[in-house]
């Protein structure tokens, strides 16, 4: 039988790469964009506040992710490559909004290190989602002590473990993987219902023109 790519990869250099998976992913979907947040509502760009808002409404979905992976649920997989494609998605997907970026002057600060997020973002998001899709066989339960499962489940676990310590601190209460899939969820709900009233009332109304989601 052929052996595929990833089984190809050593499972030292596997674990290496999913860190610096990880690592990109936090720059370029957390550190950056609350910076061009903050930064755009400082200056009152209301287009670029639109389109972060926005982006950190469906970028939520890799926290449900990263939730749901804490208690080694398999969904979390699943939503860890859809949440990357809705990302890049929702960079591009509104037209009013890419005409208003396309009006600001290029070499402001602010318009220009948006448009080198916005690229390099999908771009790492497209790269990340098909990295993300060789722990799609980790949702087969039998499958989820093997190493290569267990180099995924290890940056939500170590990330758990910080939470625990300080909801222990902040409430005197016991933050579990119970919990937290739990709390996953029930954020998984919540987004599904938001995605659904988006897809059949705001979108056929609005079209591709950036509204609330």
């Amino acid at each position: 039988m052929a052996t595929s790519r990833t089984t190809a990869v050593p499972d030292p250099l596997y674990r290496s790469l999913v860190w610096l998976d990880l690592r990109v992913a936090v720059l370029f979907s957390v550190g950056v964009p609350l910076v061009l947040l903050v930064w755009a509502a400082l200056r009152r760009e209301r287009a670029l506040v639109r389109l972060l808002a926005i982006y950190w409404k469906v970028a939520s979905l890799l926290l449900i992710a990263d939730l749901l992976l804490s208690d080694r649920r398999p969904l979390g997989f699943l939503l860890l490559v859809l949440a990357q494609l809705l990302v890049v998605v929702s960079l591009w997907f509104w037209v009013d909004l890419n005409e208003e970026l396309a009006d600001l002057p290029p070499w402001r600060p602010l318009p220009l290190t948006v448009r080198i997020w916005r690229w390099s973002l999908s771009i790492w998001g497209l790269i990340g989602a098909g990295f993300s899709a060789t722990a799609l066989g980790c949702m087969d339960g039998a499958r989820m002590d093997s190493a290569r499962c267990a180099a995924w489940l290890q940056p939500p676990l170590e990330l758990h473990q910080h939470l625990e310590t300080v909801f222990d601190f902040v409430f005197g209460g016991q933050w579990t993987p119970a919990v937290a899939a739990f709390i996953g969820y029930g954020g998984l709900l919540a987004y599904g219902v938001g995605l659904l009233q988006w897809l059949l009332v705001r979108l056929p109304k609005l079209g591709r023109v950036a509204g609330e989601f």
